[in-house]
């Protein structure tokens, strides 16, 4: 006896839900300039890779015994694969219901996207679009409820300390999915067309009695630039499924593994002849944080992460002889490359993201300082360098820092680690020490100068004085610092990385410390 009955109802019923919402909900997104889910994950997966699971969730309206409309569940979910590793992928589907929830399973629920990916320890991709809870399910219900999401969003944030997770916000994302897509080590959104937010227009005009669009709430000109919730803008849609692929690319498949070395297709025995004049002499002119790390780094394998925020420090991936690494750089060109409290939240989320995924650490270290002033004391620049500290010497991965520039006060301690393996290198071009030399002069002889006949000659001499036991090479002579040419400084960025996969292996597994979002 045959089953072929059965198997095209199964068809059938599948191919409603590839429906999704309807031709004229699916036209009527189009319109917007957006993707539907089923096409982003398309868009985003290896060609033919997509496999769904819970596709026949949804809702059913019946004639008798047969299924006369069937609508399914607001997201598109399966395991996927990218260059060939498998990922797990939840698309959030905006035409049927706006995307919303309210169709969740009860006894006998399969696991969730974010239960699989944990127990597969496979990498977590959330597409999104649409809100959370609406209050249309109170009346489908016929009740309200307490809050109690934690009791799946506990998986979300189980994930940060066992897998890589990305998030791309594809339209408008409110409510428990628009915090979800903090909950990740990669987030992007695109230019024009997504916004997230708590609550929408309507609710701030309820609370609050004020008029604004979304765009101006939630927009990319907010969460890229101000906030840091969004770490990179994408231009298209498919610029931010190029995004997410090259983030995952630098990631193993969990932290139970290592994470894959890339083709090896530059020398490492380069060295450009363009970092011996890198440095300017003159120390109120500023080098180019970005052209130097192309020069040490394997040709076009740097991807930085959430460049349009916290501008002085400048953050990312890359690959030392086709090993992936995570590395920042001081930016001279945004307020001299000091720390505020932006930055500091860029360095401690790259030195976790380090940490839990077994990727050595480089830092071009240029530190001014901490940002100074009163806008930097109402942001809490003190706690804010209390937490980088701890997280500098709560890290375990190997950290190589190159000072080509300054290193100065408790910002320029937070480029050095006292523990584990740890290695700094020194350009001559260096300069360190408590605070820089010009401002400390007025604070620690102000009353010898304020006595001299001439204060500000005064002040000229003593500088002069300090400058000239400022030589980075005094320093060595008294501590062993060592200080390289510039132009080998991807060598022995190359011999650290290679020494580093050794201790890195021995780090596999869950993090110590969990990773903090």
């Amino acid at each position: 006896m045959s089953w072929q009955k059965e198997v095209d109802e199964l068809n059938r019923r599948l191919e409603m839900a590839k429906a999704m919402g309807g031709a004229e909900n699916i036209a009527r997104h189009h319109a917007r300039g957006k993707l539907t889910a089923r096409e982003r994950v398309d868009g985003l997966a290896d060609p033919g890779s997509f496999d769904e699971f819970m596709g026949l969730v949804g809702q059913g309206t019946y004639n008798g015994p047969e299924l006369a409309a069937f609508t399914p569940k607001p997201t598109v979910e399966g395991m996927i694969r990218l260059d060939g590793r498998k990922a797990v992928v939840v698309a959030g589907d905006f035409t049927v219901r706006g995307g919303s929830g309210g169709m969740s399973g009860g006894l006998g629920r399969e696991s969730r996207a974010s239960e699989r990916a944990l127990e597969w320890r496979l990498p977590f991709i959330r597409l999104q679009d649409g809100a959370g809870g609406s209050v249309r399910t109170f009346e489908e219900a016929g009740r309200t409820y307490l809050p109690d999401g934690n009791s799946y969003t506990q998986y979300e944030v189980q994930l940060l300390s066992k897998v890589p997770v990305a998030s791309a916000v594809l339209g408008s994302v409110a409510g428990i999915p628009a915090v979800v897509a903090c909950l990740g080590h990669f987030n992007v959104m695109v230019k024009d067309i997504s916004q997230i937010f708590p609550g929408g227009p309507p609710v701030v005009k309820a609370a609050l009695g004020i008029d604004i669009t979304k765009e101006e709430l939630g927009g990319d000109q907010i969460h890229t630039r101000i906030s840091g919730c969004i770490d990179n803008l994408a231009e298209t849609e498919a610029d931010a499924f190029a995004q997410i692929r090259r983030f995952l690319s630098y990631m193993p498949l969990s932290v139970d593994e290592m994470p894959p070395r890339g083709p090896v297709t530059d020398d490492p025995e380069r060295a450009d002849e363009a970092l011996l004049s890198l440095m300017p002499r003159n120390p109120r002119q500023a080098h180019n944080a970005r052209k130097l790390i192309e020069h040490v780094v394997d040709k076009d394998s740097f991807f930085e992460i959430a460049p349009l925020y916290g501008r002085a420090r400048i953050t990312g991936l890359a690959r030392i002889d086709g090993y992936p690494v995570a590395l920042m750089a001081n930016n001279p060109r945004f307020n001299g490359g000091s720390t505020d409290v932006a930055e500091g939240n860029k360095v401690m989320r790259l030195i976790s993201l380090a940490d839990t995924f077994h990727l050595p650490l480089i830092s071009l270290c240029d530190e001014p300082g901490f940002m100074v002033g009163p806008n930097s004391e109402r942001m809490g620049i003190e706690r804010a360098g209390a937490r980088l500290l701890t997280s500098v010497c709560s890290s375990r991965m190997p950290w190589l820092t190159v000072v080509v520039g300054r290193a100065f006060g408790v910002a320029g301690q937070c480029h050095h680690r006292p523990s584990g393996m740890y290695r700094r290198y020194a350009w001559p071009s260096a300069s360190w020490g408590s605070m820089h030399i010009s401002g400390g002069v007025s604070a620690a002889y102000r009353r010898e100068i304020e006595a001299a006949p001439d204060p500000a000659a005064k002040k000229a001499e003593i500088e002069a004085r300090l400058q000239a036991i400022a030589s980075p090479f005094r320093t060595a002579e008294a501590t062993g610092q060592d200080i390289i040419d510039p132009r080998h400084t991807r060598r022995k960025m190359v011999d650290f990385v290679h020494d580093a996969q050794r201790v890195l292996a021995t780090q596999v597994g869950v993090p110590w410390i969990p990773y903090m979002p």
